[in-house]
């Protein structure tokens, strides 16, 4: 490591390690750590109550008969078609009911029955072979007509139109499900980027509030250079992130694998699934960076708790929008979105991700990872100039005390007005 300068202060390197350090082992050691690695099991747990509910819910809204109104004969013949139709086509065909065995003359009215009877009864079929009528609302009316027509046709022939069998030849996979399911992987990965970027970025805000209100920011930058105590801090809480994915991760892993889940069930990724998750975890360290330093430079200006949760929204929402973008980016592959997407730094890791599921090269990873990293080093730099000129600035002055927004205001128009000068 690097030795103190000439004026007895540790070099920005050294001042650096040794604020990582601190503050890593301060929070790993901490039992707000174990609260830390046990947040992600309650949204885990509400969404998969929220998942079971959902399908029984869907199971029962899917659960939609049709109910046949004709006379006994024609009734019978109708039911005996659509049992033999579903035998060879499938769950396409609708669940069908007798509803009502029509004597010579008598009437029935289908939309009132419809609109006054509870159940599961979506549509009725009245008439007769040669003329049946269904009657639904507008969507199931368009999607069984056709199914009525050919079952009321297979009825009237009473069943006997012959069918060729179909021989089947099976493959393993196919261009259209390789595309489909590298698809789904792309954006599952941008999905996982942002869900971790999201929970564990936004940490920073509140990173540097305790130290300025107990002074200890003042002996910091008295004993090392304001820089490396921005640079260690953010570098120390990817540290802590990177120590609660591993221990997600593999907890996740090890579930997976006592239910029988094996990656051999899912696509292979374009640049296989060994190098997929070495670029996550890299495009994971960049995203984090880039956010990381913005939030820890905006949060190194609030003063109390209050201004940190009004900052929390705002960040959340910025998240939101640059992981849209790169979400439309995966639907316009090589097109200008994804080119957009690619160059702008902050979505630039999730468009990554998703390329690397869909795309076998890795020479734009390389270019891409280059980029990212200027960029990282240009965010750290402006990051923590705004950090040192402002962070000593943040409590009160005289009789006057700034407010947030003033003070964010001043840095960004001050700064404006010396490049300009």
């Amino acid at each position: 490591m690097s030795a103190p300068d000439a004026s007895g202060r540790l070099s920005l390197p050294r001042a650096a390690w040794t604020v990582a350090r601190r503050d890593f082992t301060a929070i790993l050691f901490s039992r707000a750590f174990i609260f830390f690695l046990l947040g992600p099991l309650f949204p885990v747990a509400v969404m998969a109550l929220a998942g079971g509910v959902g399908a029984q819910v869907q199971s029962e809204a899917a659960a939609a008969n049709v109910g046949i109104a004709m006379p006994g004969g024609e009734l019978d013949a109708m039911l005996a078609a659509r049992n033999e139709l579903a035998n060879r086509i499938g769950p396409a065909v609708p669940p069908m009911i007798a509803l009502e065995r029509l004597e010579p003359g008598e009437r029935f009215d289908p939309r009132a029955v419809l609109e006054s009877r509870e159940g599961s009864l979506a549509g009725i079929v009245t008439g007769t072979l040669a003329a049946p009528e269904l009657t639904a609302t507008e969507g199931r009316a368009a999607r069984w007509q056709g199914m009525i027509g050919l079952i009321a046709a297979n009825a009237a022939e009473g069943g006997s139109r012959p069918v060729p069998p179909v021989s089947t030849r099976i493959v393993a996979t196919s261009g259209a499900s390789q595309n489909t399911a590298r698809l789904h992987t792309a954006q599952g990965g941008q999905l996982l980027l942002f869900l971790l970027i999201m929970l564990l970025a936004s940490m920073v805000l509140s990173n540097l509030v305790e130290e300025k209100g107990n002074k200890i920011i003042e002996i910091l930058a008295a004993a090392i250079p304001m820089d490396a105590v921005f640079v260690g801090k953010l570098f120390a809480m990817l540290g802590i992130s990177a120590v609660g994915i591993a221990v997600w991760g593999t907890t996740g892993f090890a579930i997976l694998a006592a239910g029988g889940v094996s990656l051999a069930d899912y696509a292979n990724p374009g640049v296989g699934w060994p190098m997929f998750f070495c670029l996550f975890a890299v495009y994971f360290g960049m995203g984090y960076l880039l956010l990381g330093s913005i939030f820890l430079a905006i949060g190194s200006l609030a003063t109390t708790v209050r201004e940190v949760q009004t900052l929390s929204m705002p960040a959340t929402m910025f998240q939101i929008i640059v992981f849209f973008l790169a979400s439309l980016a995966v639907t316009d592959r090589n097109g200008w979105m994804e080119a957009a997407a690619i160059l702008f730094p902050l979505s630039s890791p999730f468009a990554m991700v998703a390329r690397a599921a869909m795309d076998e090269a890795l020479w734009p990873h390389v270019l891409a990872l280059a980029w990212q990293a200027l960029c990282v080093a240009i965010f750290v730099r402006v990051g923590s100039n705004l950090f040192r000129r402002r962070v000593m600035k943040s409590g009160p002055q005289g009789a006057k005390r700034e407010s947030l927004f003033s003070r964010l205001g001043n840095a960004l128009f001050s700064r404006g007005s010396s490049g300009t000068a």
